[in-house]
């Protein structure tokens, strides 16, 4: 799990906000901005509904972005393009959706399902060559040929996840976006996947975006983890950085929250427990949005956006305590014994 230094993409001020009613606006994705390098797993992960999938989904252009720019090799998805030319990022750019059982169109064979994207991109020559290739991609993912002519209703959960990588590899892309890929899995089965999806990246050279909420197998499977709290990057930083360093408040609660196999460590180390819940992105806090659940807010959080600043090298953060600016009067508070210690 490495990269080759050399940008596939580059998310900047990234927004998708969605009409809610009459005069409402939903800020599902709020301004965010992360680079993915060729060859690397970037892991993007927070709590549901912070506004993950939307960004995605918003990436891959599924949904058109409300503000900002997608650029991937070096050209923005988002601008307006000919039907031939989004055929083209279409091609280069996959996606494994979340849901294994609603994903896969239960009217359609596993052969039909897998070269849907070969007949679109007129990418083999004949029925013969067609039906080789979906042969060729089953048994690529773990699957019989046999598999080809049954329907999704007769696949395990498992199963059915690996004929949707064998969708999303049909058309030879580089780079793929895994949603939540394994959340709808049995654990003993997450393990053989995300397994699949590392071999493969080998194999192929692939760039994922993997999506999740589990931290832990983050860990696993990334080289470099981004953290969202609703709407908004909280952190971005390589996967050993954010779990041996981890800056943001919010990131040190997550991380907090995954057992550890040590039953003595576990009993002794400190939980940090987030109190209330998150709030709404129709009405977003002012100021920091994570500071209405934070155990380190001071005044200037309900005042000011976090800046998003690059705090060591490669180690993106939004958070005051790592403002000269502002943590004077965090250590003011600490010395008077009215914060906890940072």
């Amino acid at each position: 799990m490495s990269h080759s230094g050399e940008k596939l993409l580059e998310i900047k001020d990234l927004k998708k906000h969605f009409k809610v009613g009459r005069k409402q606006i939903l800020k599902a994705v709020d301004g965010i901005s992360f680079d993915i390098y060729r060859g690397e797993t970037f892991g993007l992960v927070g709590e549901s509904g912070c506004g993950k999938s939307t960004a995605g989904r918003t990436i891959l252009r599924l949904y058109d972005a409300t503000e900002g720019e997608v650029n991937f090799e070096g050209v923005n998805v988002h601008d307006k393009k000919s039907k031939k030319d989004l055929k083209i990022f279409n091609r280069k750019m996959q996606m494994i959706f979340q849901d294994p059982y609603a994903s896969l169109n239960p009217r359609m064979t596993v052969m039909e399902i897998i070269a849907e994207g070969l007949d679109i991109h007129d990418l083999v020559k004949n029925k013969t060559e067609r039906k080789e290739r979906v042969h060729e991609l089953l048994k690529t993912v773990g699957l019989n040929k046999e598999h080809a002519d049954r329907y999704p209703h007769e696949f395990s959960g498992g199963q059915r996840q690996r004929i949707g990588v064998a969708r999303a590899l049909a058309v030879d892309p580089d780079f793929i976006i895994a949603d939540e890929p394994i959340s709808a899995l049995d654990v003993s089965i997450q393990a053989q996947v995300v397994n699949l999806l590392q071999k493969l990246q080998r194999e192929r050279g692939l760039t994922y975006l993997f999506i999740a909420h589990d931290l832990s197998m983050v860990k696993h499977i990334s080289d470099r983890v981004g953290v969202m709290y609703l709407g908004n990057m909280a952190e971005v930083a390589s996967s050993d950085d954010i779990y041996e360093e981890p800056l943001h408040p919010y990131t040190q609660a997550l991380l907090s929250a995954i057992p550890l196999p040590d039953p003595e460590i576990e009993r002794s180390r400190e939980r940090i427990v987030i109190e209330g819940d998150v709030p709404s992105p129709i009405a977003p806090p002012s100021g920091c949005r994570f500071r209405t659940r934070c155990p380190h807010a001071m005044d200037v959080c309900a005042k000011v956006v976090p800046e998003w600043q690059e705090y060591k090298k490669d180690h993106w953060v939004a958070c005051h305590l790592y403002n000269d600016k502002y943590n004077d009067e965090y250590k003011k508070r600490e010395n008077q014994g009215t914060v906890q210690a940072h």
